[in-house]
C-alpha cells in the first residue's frame, strides 16, 4: 500500500513540474483517489482486506464505551446477575438494571444492540467483499476470512441470548437491499449460522494460539464448545446430543494443552490474570485488545468509590462492586479471596504506591493493572494496557467438565479438570467417588461462578441453566423467583430475555412485538 501511496505523490509532482507535456499525466488523473474509496472500490488488494478485519476487532470494543455517568456498557451482563452491587447509584440507567425494572430505553440494552449489529456489518462486509480480491494469497484469505465469521459467530451468540429470536443478517446492506428493515428470525436459525460460522473459522488455518490477539484455533473450539453447552440447555434444550459436542470439543483444545503445556495452560499465580507482559498467552485465549495509543482498558467502574487505589488519588468511578454475600459464599481458604492475591483486594496503598490502608470492604481485583496503577513502592505507569479477557482455559477445563458429567456422569477425566480449577485456588477436593451425577453438577457450577465472575460470563450461565447461584444457602435456585441480593428484587419470566430497544421497534415495524413482559412502544 506505501509503495501504491508514493507512485501516487511521484506521478502528482512529476505533473506539477512538467505542466506543458503528457508525461503520463492523464494516467494519473484517471486514478482512483484514495481518499473517495468505496466498498466497489476498496476491496481490491490483500491490504485492504486485513485493514476491513481490524475494523471488525476494532469495533468489538463497544462494550468498553460508556453509558452515562459512572457506568460502561460492559456493566449490562454484571448488574442483572446479583453478584455486584453499586457505590455511586447516579446513573439511572445502571440503577434500572440493577432493580431489574430495565426498559427499552435503558441506554446500556440499546447500546449493546447498536455495538453488537456493528460488529456484524463489519463482519459481512469482510465476508462477502474479501472472497473477490485478487490476487491474493488463499491462505491469507482463507484466515481473514475465518477470523470475520469467528467475530460474527460470537456477535451473534451474544444477541441471540440476549434477545432471544433476532434479526439475521448475513450480507451488507444499503437502503434498496430487501432486508434493510428484517424481521426476527427463529433462533434455531441464528444457531445454525453461529454454528456454520465456527466450523468454517475452526477449518481456516488460524494458529492454536496468537499473541497478536488475532483469533485462534484454541478460542474457536473453545467457543464451538460453549455454543455446544449453550444449544444443550435452555431454551433449545438439545440435551445429551450437544453436551456430548460440547464435551469433544472442549477435549480437543485440553489434548493439545496438555501435549504443549508452554503454549496453553494455566497461569501459575492469579496475578498473571491481571499481567500486561501475559495478554493474549497461555491461559487467554481470546482477549479484547486495549492500549493507550487507541483506547485504554474500560474496566475502571471497578475501582473502589473515593478510595485512592490509583495514581490519580480518590476517584468516583465504583459503580460496580462485589456484594458482601458473594464474597464471603468462597469456600474458607480460597486462594481467589485472598487480598491482592487472587480475584479481590480488601487493601491497598494510598495513591497506588504509597502507604498501605484498608478499603474498609472488598473488591474486584481482576482487572486491576498493578503496571499502570502502581504497588508497594513502585510508582504506576499511568498507561493502562490491560486486555479485557473474552475466553480463558479456565473456562475451556469447566465446559468440559460440567459437558462430561451430562454425557454420563462424573468421569475421571470431567473429575482432572474441575479438580485443576480447585487446585490452583488450593481448596481440597472431594475423591471422585463421593460424587453423583447431580452433586457434581452442582460442584461444577459453583466453580463457574467463583472463577469466571466479573467477565461477563455469569449472566449467561444463569439463562442458560435457568438456576442461579444463592449465596446463602450454597445450593441453586431455579431462576424464576431467585432474589437478587444486590437489590433484593425478584428474577421474573420476562427476564430471561432483553427487551427490544424502543427505538429499532420504533424505526422497524417488521420487528413487530417487544419481548413478553416488557413495555411495547
Amino acid at each position: 500500500m506505501r509503495h501504491k501511496l508514493v507512485n501516487y505523490i511521484n506521478r502528482a509532482l512529476l505533473c506539477g513540474i512538467a505542466l506543458t507535456g503528457p508525461i503520463g499525466c492523464t494516467e494519473f488523473l484517471k486514478e482512483q483517489a484514495p481518499s473517495n474509496l468505496t466498498p466497489t472500490s476498496f476491496y481490491t488488494i490483500p491490504d485492504h482486506a486485513e485493514a476491513a478485519l481490524a475494523s471488525v476487532y476494532a469495533s468489538l470494543r463497544f462494550m468498553g464505551d460508556g453509558a452515562g455517568i459512572f457506568s460502561s456498557n460492559w456493566q449490562l451482563l454484571e448488574a442483572l446477575t446479583g453478584t455486584s452491587t453499586t457505590e455511586t447509584a447516579q446513573n439511572s440507567d445502571l440503577n434500572n438494571l440493577y432493580g431489574l425494572v430495565h426498559d427499552g430505553n435503558t441506554a446500556h440494552v440499546v447500546n449493546y444492540w447498536n455495538g453488537l449489529y456493528r460488529v456484524i456489518a463489519n463482519a459481512n462486509q469482510v465476508i462477502d467483499k474479501v472472497p473477490g480480491i485478487t490476487p491474493m494469497d488463499a491462505a491469507q484469505k482463507t484466515k481473514i476470512l475465518g477470523e470475520a465469521r469467528f467475530l460474527r459467530a460470537s456477535a451473534y451468540f451474544t444477541a441471540v441470548r440476549l434477545w432471544g429470536n433476532v434479526p439475521l443478517i448475513t450480507k451488507p446492506q444499503t437502503a434498496a437491499s430487501d432486508d434493510f428493515l428484517p424481521a426476527r428470525a427463529a433462533q434455531e436459525d441464528v444457531y445454525k449460522v453461529i454454528v456454520d460460522d465456527l466450523l468454517a473459522a475452526e477449518a481456516a488455518g488460524l494458529a492454536w494460539m496468537d499473541a497478536s490477539g488475532r483469533v485462534n484455533l484454541a478460542a474457536v473450539k473453545t467457543q464451538l464448545a460453549k455454543v455446544y453447552l449453550t444449544m444443550a440447555g435452555f431454551p433449545l434444550s438439545k440435551g445429551a446430543s450437544h453436551y456430548k459436542l460440547a464435551a469433544d470439543k472442549a477435549l480437543e483444545v485440553i489434548t493439545y494443552a496438555n501435549a504443549n503445556p508452554s503454549t496453553i495452560n494455566l497461569f501459575t499465580t492469579y496475578d498473571d490474570v491481571h499481567r500486561e507482559s501475559t495478554k493474549n498467552r497461555v491461559e487467554h485465549l481470546f482477549m479484547l485488545q486495549y492500549n493507550t495509543t487507541v483506547a485504554g482498558n474500560p474496566m475502571d467502574n471497578f475501582y473502589p468509590n473515593f478510595k485512592p487505589v490509583t495514581y490519580n488519588g480518590p476517584g468516583g468511578t465504583g459503580s460496580s462492586v462485589p456484594t458482601a454475600a458473594f464474597y464471603n459464599s468462597y469456600e474458607p481458604g480460597d486462594l481467589r479471596t485472598k487480598d491482592q492475591v487472587g480475584y479481590f483486594y480488601t487493601t491497598y496503598y494510598t495513591n497506588g504506591n504509597g502507604a498501605p490502608f484498608s478499603l474498609g470492604a472488598p473488591y474486584v481485583f481482576k482487572h486491576f493493572n498493578r503496571t499502570a496503577n502502581g504497588t508497594a513502592g513502585v510508582a504506576g505507569s499511568r498507561q493502562n494496557n490491560l486486555n479485557v479477557p473474552q475466553i480463558r482455559y479456565a473456562e475451556t477445563l469447566l465446559i468440559y467438565a460440567e459437558a462430561q458429567n451430562e454425557v454420563g456422569g462424573p468421569t475421571q477425566a470431567a473429575y482432572d479438570a474441575f479438580k485443576r480449577i480447585r487446585d490452583r485456588a488450593t481448596l481440597t477436593t472431594p475423591a471422585l467417588g463421593t460424587y453423583t451425577q447431580a452433586s457434581f453438577r452442582e460442584a461444577v457450577w459453583r466453580e463457574r461462578w467463583r472463577e469466571l465472575c466479573y467477565e461477563q460470563i455469569t449472566w449467561f450461565d444463569m439463562v442458560r441453566l435457568r438456576k442461579v447461584y444463592n449465596e446463602k444457602t450454597n445450593g441453586f435456585d431455579n431462576f424464576v423467583g431467585h432474589i437478587n441480593l444486590s437489590s433484593n428484587q425478584a428474577l421474573q419470566e420476562k427476564h430471561l430475555l432483553l427487551p427490544i430497544p424502543k427505538q429499532e421497534l420504533l424505526n422497524n415495524p417488521n420487528l413487530k412485538t417487544q419481548n413478553p413482559g416488557y413495555p411495547g412502544v
